[in-house]
C-alpha cells in the first residue's frame, strides 16, 4: 500500500490553494479519465477540461484558470510540475537491492562512496570513483579513471568509458554509450585514417539521458552536457558538442561535431544539426527540422532547410494548393500568349 494524504496535506505538500474538502484522503494518482475515488488527478491541457464534471476522482489539480466546478481542487500555478512531484510523493522509486554485489568485478584501485549500490555484473575499472548513494544497474561497464558523482542512478548496460566525468543526481538509462570515440577520420573515402580521440565527456548535474543514446568523447577537450539538460532516447551527440544549460533534446535527435548549443533550447524530434555551429539561448527548433547554419537566441525555426518557423507556416499553407496555383499559372501563360498574338497582329 503505497502513502495516504489528506488534501490540506497535499496541497501544502505542492504549493496549492485547497478549493474543496481538506479532509478528503487521497492513496494515488491517476489520469482523468481513469481516477475512482481516493485518486488524485491533474488538467494541465485545456481540451481536457471538459472531462472535469464527469471525472470520478477525489481531487483534481488544475491552474487558476479552472473556475469553480464543484469539485475538490488544489490551484497551481503549473499543473504539470505540481503532478510530477506528487507522483514522486506516491510512486516513490523503487530499490530492491542494496549493497555491493559479490558478482561484481571492482578494481581495487578504485574508490567507492558510502552507500553505493552495485548490481551484480557490474565492472568498475582502476582509478574511478564512485559517489555516495550512487546507483550501478547490472551490466553496467565503468572505464578507468571515471568520476561519478553522488545520487547517480546508471540503469543496466550503461557504458562509461575511459576517464569521463559524470556529475551529481545524473540518471543515465538503459544502454546510453558515454565516451564512445567520435567519428574523426582523416582523407575521408580516400584513406579514412583514424584520428585518436584523446578528449572526454562531462555530465553535469542533474541531467537525465534517454535509454540508447550515444555521447562520443572529444577529440581534444570535451564534449559538454551541461546542468540540468534532458536527452531523450535513440540521440546521437557528436565529438566536442556543447549543449547549454537546462536544454532539452527529443528522441533521434542527430547534433554534428562541435556544435555550440545554448542554454534552454528545446530540440525537436528527429531533428539534424550540421557540425561547427552555434545555436542561441532559448531557441526552438521544430521536429524534422535541418539546421544548416547557426542559429540566433529566442529564435523558432522549423522544416530543412530551416527558416522561420512563420515563414515555414506559410510556405506549409501554400504546398497543398500547389496543383491548383500550377493550373491557373498554365491558364494565365495561356491566356497571355493570345493577348501577344493579338498585340502582333494589331500592329501589323
Amino acid at each position: 500500500m503505497g502513502p495516504k494524504k489528506q488534501l490540506k496535506e497535499l496541497a501544502k505538500y505542492l504549493g496549492g490553494t485547497l478549493s474543496g474538502d481538506g479532509d478528503t484522503v487521497i492513496t494515488g494518482v491517476r489520469g482523468i479519465e481513469e481516477a475512482q475515488a481516493g485518486d488524485l488527478t491533474f488538467i494541465a491541457n485545456p481540451r481536457y477540461r471538459k472531462m472535469l464534471a464527469q471525472s470520478r476522482a477525489s481531487a483534481v489539480i488544475v491552474s487558476s484558470e479552472i473556475e469553480q466546478s464543484g469539485k475538490n481542487l488544489i490551484i497551481v500555478a503549473d499543473p504539470y510540475s505540481a503532478l510530477a512531484r506528487a507522483l514522486a510523493l506516491f510512486y516513490p522509486e523503487e530499490q530492491p537491492y542494496h549493497g555491493i554485489s559479490g558478482d561484481s568485478s571492482i578494481d581495487e584501485h578504485a574508490a567507492i562512496g558510502e552507500d553505493v549500490t552495485i548490481y551484480p555484473g557490474v565492472s568498475v575499472e582502476k582509478g574511478s570513483r564512485i559517489g555516495r548513494g550512487t546507483t550501478l544497474y547490472p551490466g553496467v561497464s565503468i572505464g578507468h579513471d571515471v568520476s561519478i558523482g553522488e545520487d547517480t542512478v546508471l540503469f543496466p548496460n550503461v557504458t562509461i568509458y575511459r576517464r569521463c566525468v559524470i556529475g551529481n543526481r545524473v540518471i543515465l538509462h538503459a544502454g546510453v554509450v558515454v565516451g564512445s570515440d567520435g567519428f574523426g577520420f582523416a582523407n575521408p573515402g580516400r584513406d579514412n585514417t583514424k584520428v585518436p580521440q584523446t578528449g572526454i565527456v562531462q555530465i553535469d548535474d542533474d541531467c537525465e539521458i534517454g535509454a540508447n543514446t550515444t555521447i562520443d568523447r572529444g577529440t581534444l577537450g570535451k564534449t559538454w552536457i551541461r546542468r540540468g539538460t534532458k536527452i531523450d532516447n535513440l540521440v546521437q551527440i557528436a565529438h566536442n558538442v556543447v549543449i547549454g544549460e537546462q536544454s532539452i533534446v527529443v528522441a533521434q535527435v542527430g547534433i554534428s561535431g562541435s556544435t555550440r548549443i545554448g542554454k534552454s533550447v528545446i530540440v525537436g524530434g528527429q531533428a539534424g544539426i550540421i557540425g561547427h555551429i552555434e545555436i542561441g539561448d532559448n531557441v526552438m527548433i521544430a521536429a524534422q527540422s535541418g539546421i544548416h547554419e547557426g542559429v540566433g537566441a529566442n529564435s523558432i525555426v522549423s522544416g530543412s532547410p530551416h527558416m522561420p518557423h512563420r515563414d515555414w507556416l506559410r510556405t506549409q499553407a501554400c504546398l497543398q494548393r500547389l496543383p491548383e496555383m500550377r493550373k491557373t499559372i498554365k491558364d494565365l501563360s495561356h491566356r497571355i500568349a493570345l493577348l501577344e498574338k493579338e498585340l502582333e497582329h494589331l500592329k501589323q
